[in-house]
């Protein structure tokens, strides 16, 4: 397993793509860091600052579903099976893992970024500063959702095995089905994998569902589309 999860380890950061979404994130923390920070007014409570050192989980989510769809697009996934001498339930197993594993590295250089760049800027706001406890909450809860956004986000891209498909119908639930969810049942954007997400890495707050249920609720998503994901291999393996 260790050998084969190696493997998977290097395909996830050798990939054209690795690059694209770590400059994307690296800039999406950036720019939030700024504009929530230094552009947009006064800053005096501490929820309101915590936001400033929000990262983009989301863009996890898309890498890990793109990574995982393109071995089947490029018809690599049985390949690799047969090469390590396992189930394919196996391999998709290690590779979920090799994707958690490289969500973890990516939320932690996107989370440093928006950290460095935010705290100085927020120290020259009124009201209670940000104490050690509140940046290592807003740093935990960033790097829980990156890690569980890459899990979901691979195991995704194993069920709809197409990029593209599954790039699509994650830009229209995020930006038309949330929505709508939310005019019609606004607590209940909270308990999708994209708003307990927002919730959890404080890109949204003043809710009803608090941090920790918010990663109960990511967390619950992640485990139940993983095994839906392995065991569909699974039954490919022995169809």
């Amino acid at each position: 397993m260790s050998r084969l999860l190696r493997g998977e380890l290097i395909k996830a950061v050798t990939t054209r793509s690795v690059l694209g979404f770590a400059l994307g994130g690296v800039a999406f923390a950036a720019l939030n860091a700024l504009a929530i920070a230094a552009w947009s007014g006064t800053l005096d409570e501490v929820p309101e600052k915590e936001e400033a050192l929000s990262a983009l989980p989301i863009l996890l989510l898309l890498w890990g579903l793109v990574g995982t769809a393109g071995e089947y697009r490029h018809r690599t996934a049985a390949p690799a099976a047969l090469v390590a001498r396992r189930h394919r339930g196996v391999v998709l197993s290690a590779r979920i893992t090799a994707y958690a594993l490289t969500g973890f590295l990516l939320g932690t250089l996107t989370t440093m970024v928006s950290v460095g760049l935010a705290l100085p800027l927020l120290s020259s706001h009124p009201g209670p500063d940000l104490t050690s406890g509140d940046v290592g909450a807003v740093v935990a809860g960033n790097l829980v959702a990156f890690v569980l956004s890459a899990i979901l986000g691979a195991a995704l891209g194993a069920l709809i095995r197409s990029p593209v498909l599954g790039v699509v119908v994650l830009l229209v639930v995020n930006f038309a089905v949330v929505p709508l969810l939310s005019g019609v049942w606004e607590a209940g954007v909270n308990l999708t994998p994209f708003g307990a997400a927002g919730v959890l890495s404080r890109m949204t707050h003043h809710t009803t569902l608090s941090v920790v249920s918010a990663g109960w609720v990511l967390a619950a998503w992640t485990v139940a589309v993983t095994l839906v994901a392995v065991l569909v291999e699974r039954r490919r393996d022995l169809a």
